[in-house]
């Protein structure tokens, strides 16, 4: 399950805010408010990603597939999951300033066949779809964003097959796969120093 309806743009303020909020709060050493806020929306079950960047280079990623908390919560508790990804050093007080935060809302993922590659790449739709590859409890998935810089779907599977720890040249065996899309909120990237 997950939000079925679809966010207003207020509401994706909100939500970006909160994001950047309990980054900052994280940073400053200060409690996070955790208030719910007043849409109905936000309160649903969803599932979201929070992105950190700085500078055009991703200082974290990371976020929940199954919508299994508030939508608030689940981007409170991915943004301060996103400032220790473990891909990259933790994000310090100092880069507060330059931080970019943004927030991936998913829609609910719906099973995507396709019996091979070709398939695949025929039933994606670029810009659009974010992808899943499951195969037992392994899992690894691509955000729609990821097609800025993966515009091809080819590279796209390819690297997201990478990712996850199978050959980029084939559907694993016993392959599930979802698609789904996502609203992307963003909060301006321009913070006072702590």
């Amino acid at each position: 399950m997950g939000i079925a309806a679809v966010l207003t743009s207020a509401d994706g303020e909100v939500l970006a805010g909160l994001a950047a909020a309990a980054v900052r709060a994280t940073l400053a050493r200060a409690p996070i408010d955790g208030r719910p806020p007043g849409s109905t929306c936000l309160r649903a079950l969803g599932s979201s990603f929070v992105t950190l960047e700085r500078s055009g280079s991703l200082r974290g990623c990371v976020g929940t597939l199954d919508a299994a908390r508030p939508l608030y919560r689940d981007v409170c508790r991915n943004a301060l999951r996103a400032m220790a990804d473990p891909r990259v050093a933790a994000v310090t007080a100092d880069e507060w300033p330059t931080l970019a935060v943004s927030v991936a809302v998913l829609s609910p993922p719906e099973p995507l066949p396709a019996g091979n590659l070709k398939e695949l790449y025929g039933r994606l739709r670029p810009a659009v779809d974010g992808l899943i590859v499951a195969v037992g409890a392994r899992q690894a998935t691509f955000l729609p964003a990821v097609w800025r810089k993966l515009p091809d779907p080819v590279a796209f599977v390819r690297a997201l097959l990478v990712k996850g720890g199978w050959p980029g040249d084939r559907l694993p065996d016993g392959a599930r796969l979802l698609r789904y899309t996502a609203e992307e909120f963003h909060d301006g990237g321009t913070h006072e120093p702590l």
